[in-house]
């Protein structure tokens, strides 16, 4: 039997800050910690239905000079993942209907994540897709807290 889609789940709706983020390579089994050992980063469901996140590298480092050169602005664009649009829940999973991305592959697309709320603590996990930045099939699961 399917089960409605639901437009929101109450439980979602707010910010929630980043904790964790895992990357798992289907082909090796091989985990890694992508953005680093402590990663930077912001969730946020509102009420509207609109939602954006944002997961930014440890450790970024500032550039030289407000405009970076191209070597720092490669390396400031392959620590960020970035994007915002609408999203909808159907069961554990949340779909993020993504209308302006970083990467605008991404733009205009479905990006569907299983998730599980535990408390104040959000669990994310992506299905099998190809990695925007390592470009190989991966699942990555991100660990974030609630903000109060």
């Amino acid at each position: 039997m399917a089960r409605a889609r639901q437009t929101g789940s109450p439980a979602l709706l707010g910010t929630w800050k980043l904790q964790a983020f895992t990357t798992e390579d289907l082909a090796t089994g091989e985990k890694t910690e992508l953005f680093g050992s402590h990663p930077g980063g912001y969730l946020n469901y509102s009420a509207d239905q609109r939602m954006y996140a944002i997961v930014v590298e440890a450790n970024r480092n500032a550039p030289a000079d407000l405009v970076p050169t191209d070597a720092e602005r490669i390396a400031l664009f392959n620590g960020l993942c970035a994007y915002a649009g609408t999203w909808s829940v159907e069961g554990d999973l949340v779909s993020h209907h993504v209308d302006t991305s970083w990467n605008e592959s991404w733009t205009g697309t479905i990006q569907l994540r299983r998730f599980r709320i535990d408390g104040k603590n959000l669990y994310i996990a992506t299905l099998p897709a190809r990695n925007p930045v390592t470009g190989k099939e991966c699942i990555s699961e991100l660990a974030w807290v609630k903000v109060e």
